[in-house]
């Protein structure tokens, strides 16, 4: 049995503590439940209670002396950061297509040349499982360091059952490899093959026929995704594919109005989806059957900031009552970044979005992107206890001092797994 692990006089603590259930929205994205010289017990990985440092140590006063002590003085302290959309498995780089897009070249005009997924498809497709995993590896160490605890992985850079099951046999695998938690997406309709161009209704059957089945007997995802887009799939087969793997439990996720509005949000509350990503061109009616369907919108400020573009209207969402998430879209071709703490920093500067509604948006509300807020995302008695110790005294100042990674300590489940750059 390890020893209780005591994080007290905390200068702010940022609990995310609610009665509230589900995705928070409007005014309740802002309420962050601070408690000043803040406290946190914790026995056997789990969060035992939260208060101030005085209410824990007069609580646990037989304990303190046996237990691990964390002066968190002049830190602020929070839940560990939720990455709630990646593409964390891929083989190679793609350090050549920034500069192609500086010198004028687009998104699509890059891929339909063979160059953007179709090329991190050709190298994933190459690259051996072990190759993967040692890459993903090191891209969730740099997570860790930026105090990220749990990330969603999307599959898709196979678009061939053999390589899309070694996409998530990766992320299985890396299970009990690494600290920070996996939570797995299937994404075969991330484009379509080149060997499949002009044949996109057949590879949507194969998707559903062959990929899908495999995917839900090996149990290898919990959501199932799909890339709603001009010149990628239509909403009516993006449908089609959803609503399929809805038959073998997976839950829906839509890549919705990234590049052009195409009635992905729409799509999204129509199917139930849990959340639709990207938004850029989101129609002021998808937006609004999102809030009514209680859809999350999981933004992605550094994605657009990467492609010059406009970012998505953050701030129009929350005020119409779409709970929002945001994520770094982690992936080799448009948002090669695992800094949340930068995505934070861009909600606010390029979406309008308050500090406080940004971390939010990077803990509770990503939890509940991938079904985890009943584990992580907030801290509160009976959770896991992943705690992120910050070197700045209160939550506004880690948006305000943007572009620095001010992270000190890192716990996850109650063990220190990284301080000061030095992971345990």
């Amino acid at each position: 049995m390890t020893k209780p692990v005591w994080i007290k006089h905390a200068a702010q603590l940022a609990t995310l503590a609610s009665e509230m259930k589900g995705p928070r929205s409007k005014e309740a994205m802002g309420e962050l439940s601070l408690i000043e010289d803040g406290s946190l017990w914790i026995e056997d990985g789990v969060i035992e209670a939260v208060g101030t440092t005085r209410e824990i140590e007069k609580l646990y006063k037989a304990k303190v002396n046996d237990a691990e002590v964390v002066d968190a003085s002049e830190h602020l302290v929070t839940p560990g950061l939720i990455d709630p959309h990646t593409h964390i498995v891929f083989g190679g780089s793609r350090a050549q297509e920034f500069e192609m897009r500086l010198e004028g070249a687009s998104y699509m005009d890059i891929m339909n040349a063979g160059g953007g997924i179709h090329a991190t498809t050709r190298m994933t497709r190459e690259a051996s499982e072990e190759e993967l995993l040692e890459q993903t590896l090191s891209r969730l160490d740099s997570f860790l360091k930026h105090g990220v605890t749990t990330v969603e992985g999307k599959s898709g850079y196979g678009m061939n059952l053999e390589t899309e099951l070694k996409q998530l046999r990766v992320m299985k695998n890396l299970k009990d490899k690494h600290a920070v938690d996996i939570v797995p997406t299937f994404m075969g309709a991330h484009s379509v093959p080149v060997e499949y161009k002009g044949r996109e209704d057949e590879f949507v059957d194969h998707i559903i026929n062959d990929m899908l089945p495999v995917v839900a007997e090996e149990k290898l995802a919990e959501f199932n995704d799909v890339f709603c887009e001009k010149d990628v799939y239509t909403p009516e087969q993006s449908e089609r594919i959803l609503e399929a793997g809805k038959k073998y439990g997976l839950t829906p996720k839509i890549h919705a109005d990234e590049i052009v509005p195409y009635g992905g949000a729409e799509l999204a509350a129509k199917v139930g989806a849990i959340s639709a990503e990207h938004l850029l061109k989101a129609s002021d009616e998808g937006i609004k059957a999102m809030a009514k369907a209680g859809t999350i919108a999981c933004l992605l400020p550094a994605t657009a900031l990467y492609l010059r573009e406009e970012a998505a209207k953050g701030r129009k969402m929350i005020d119409e009552g779409v709970p929002v998430a945001i994520s770094t879209d982690c992936n080799p071709g448009s948002s090669p970044t695992t800094s949340m703490p930068l995505v934070m920093n861009l909600a606010c500067i390029s979406m309008r979005m308050t500090p406080a509604e940004a971390l939010t948006a990077a803990t509770y509300n990503a939890a509940c992107a991938i079904k985890r807020e009943e584990q992580v995302g907030s801290l509160e008695v009976g959770k896991q206890a992943d705690v992120v110790l910050w070197n700045v005294t209160n939550y506004q100042e880690l948006q305000y001092l943007f572009g620095v990674n001010h992270v000190h300590s890192v716990w996850k489940k109650g063990t220190l797994a990284w301080s000061n750059g030095l992971q345990n």
